[in-house]
């Protein structure tokens, strides 16, 4: 379940945002959080795992008219490789449906595998 970021929720976000190598300092990581805090046009999402309801993940989202920029977005290691990513960007398409979900250098690798998974799912459905 994709869930909005809010302060009680801190030591999550920074702690899952640490596993992104370019939070590993925390002056960067405090940075991080200060722009998704105070922008109007970012914001952060975790994820709650729906047979734990841990939070398992995370991702960071600026947003325009016309599309979402997935920023950053993590995982716990404990969860990696059982499709979170890919349900994530489920979600955000869901919430923004009429919006393009779009990657940075970092995380387009991310987009495009799963734009890849849904258009195999929607050419096997069109057969």
């Amino acid at each position: 379940m994709l869930i909005s970021y809010n302060q009680s929720y801190e030591k999550i976000a920074m702690g899952l945002l640490s596993y992104i190598e370019d939070f590993k300092s925390v002056e960067r990581l405090r940075e991080a959080m200060d722009n998704y805090i105070q922008s109007e046009d970012r914001t952060l999402y975790l994820w709650k795992d729906g047979e734990t309801e841990n939070i398992v993940g995370i991702v960071g989202v600026e947003h325009s008219d016309v599309v979402v920029l997935v920023r950053h977005i993590a995982i716990n290691p404990s969860f990696r490789q059982e499709g979170v990513v890919y349900q994530i960007l489920d979600k955000l398409q869901t919430r923004f449906p009429d919006l393009a979900i779009n990657g940075t250098l970092e995380t387009v690798p991310l987009i495009t595998k799963w734009a890849q998974k849904n258009n195999q799912l929607d050419n096997t459905v069109c057969e």
